[in-house]
C-alpha cells in the first residue's frame, strides 16, 4: 500500500468520525509549505543576486538595472525557478525583483496561500519604484490576478500555469487526499477562516483585469489544467493567451517563447504609452 493510499483510508475512515479534526490536519498541510533547495542549473543566478529585505522582513532577489519588474513563484518555489525569465529580462535592460513568498525561503512565516501572497505583492510594490510589470507562477499567478483587484499598480501583468479559482484546486486537493463530504466542507470553512475571504470570491472571472496581460499554459501541465487559461483570458480582456504544446508545470518557466512573449508585451505597453502621452 502507497503512503497516499493509507492517507486517503485513514482520512475516508476518520472524516465520517470526526470531520473537523481530520479537515484541520488537511488544512494545516494545505497551507504549509515544503522547503525544498535550489536546482544546481539555479546556482549561477543565485551567486549573482542581490539579496534586499523589505518591510515586514519580506525576502527578495534583485537582478540588473532599469525598470522594474517584480516576480512571485508559486507554492513551494524559489525566486530563481524564473532563471531564464530573469536573464531575458535583464538583457533586456530591466531590474528585476524576485520575492520569497511568506513561509519560503528567508521570508517571515510557516504558511502561505494565495492572500498572504497578494498582500506580499502589495507590501513589496508600496517600496519598489513603479513596476513596469508583475509576473506570476501557478500560485504566484493567481496571487497577481488577486493583488490586482486589490490595488496593485503595474504597466502590465503575466500569468504563468495559474489556476482561475481556489475552490477547484482545493476541491481536487480534497479528493487527492479521500475527505468524505463533511471532512471536504470543514476544510474549506477552516481555509476560509484562516484566510479571511470567501473562496467563491478567489475566481478570476469576478475580477477587473484592466491592464495588458499574458497568459502562458502548457497543455502538458499535470498540476494545474490548460483549461484554466482558456478561463483567465477570457476574462481579461486585454490578455493574449499562449498555450505551448509542452513544458509541464514548471519546465514552462525555462521555455524561451516565454520570455519573448513577455519582451512583446512590454513594448506593447510602452508603445501605447508613448502614443497616449
Amino acid at each position: 500500500m502507497t503512503t497516499l493510499s493509507w492517507i486517503r483510508g485513514v482520512n475516508g475512515t476518520l472524516g465520517h468520525l470526526v470531520p473537523e479534526h481530520v479537515a484541520g490536519k488537511m488544512r494545516r498541510a494545505f497551507m504549509t509549505p515544503r522547503t525544498l533547495p535550489p536546482r544546481q542549473w539555479e546556482l549561477p543566478l543565485l551567486a549573482r543576486a542581490e539579496r534586499i529585505t523589505l518591510r515586514f522582513g519580506l525576502s527578495a532577489l534583485r537582478w540588473g538595472q532599469g525598470p522594474t519588474v517584480l516576480l512571485m513563484h508559486g507554492w513551494e518555489g524559489r525566486p530563481t525557478q524564473f532563471a531564464a525569465l530573469i536573464e531575458t529580462l535583464v538583457a533586456a535592460g530591466h531590474t528585476v525583483v524576485s520575492l520569497e513568498g511568506p513561509g519560503h525561503g528567508r521570508s517571515p512565516g510557516h504558511q502561505a496561500n494565495v492572500v498572504l501572497f497578494a498582500r506580499a505583492l502589495l507590501e513589496a510594490a508600496a517600496e519598489l519604484p513603479p513596476l513596469r510589470a508583475v509576473i506570476g507562477h501557478s500560485m504566484g499567478g493567481a496571487s497577481v490576478m488577486l493583488a490586482l483587484q486589490w490595488g496593485l499598480r503595474a504597466e502590465a501583468a503575466v500569468s504563468i500555469a495559474a489556476p482561475a479559482q481556489l475552490l477547484g484546486v482545493m476541491r481536487g486537493f480534497a479528493r487527492r487526499l479521500g475527505l468524505p463530504a463533511r471532512a471536504r466542507a470543514a476544510f474549506i470553512r477552516q481555509v476560509e477562516r484562516d484566510i479571511g475571504v470567501q473562496i467563491a470570491r478567489l475566481d478570476v472571472a469576478g475580477y477587473q483585469l484592466d491592464l495588458p496581460g499574458l497568459v502562458v499554459h502548457a497543455s502538458d501541465d499535470d498540476m494545474v489544467p490548460a483549461s484554466e487559461s482558456q478561463v483567465i483570458h477570457k476574462a481579461w480582456f486585454d490578455s493574449r493567451l499562449l498555450t505551448l504544446e509542452a513544458g509541464g508545470h514548471l519546465r514552462v518557466l525555462a521555455d524561451p517563447r516565454l520570455g519573448e512573449a513577455v519582451l512583446e508585451l512590454l513594448a506593447r505597453t510602452n508603445l501605447r504609452a508613448r502614443q497616449s502621452a
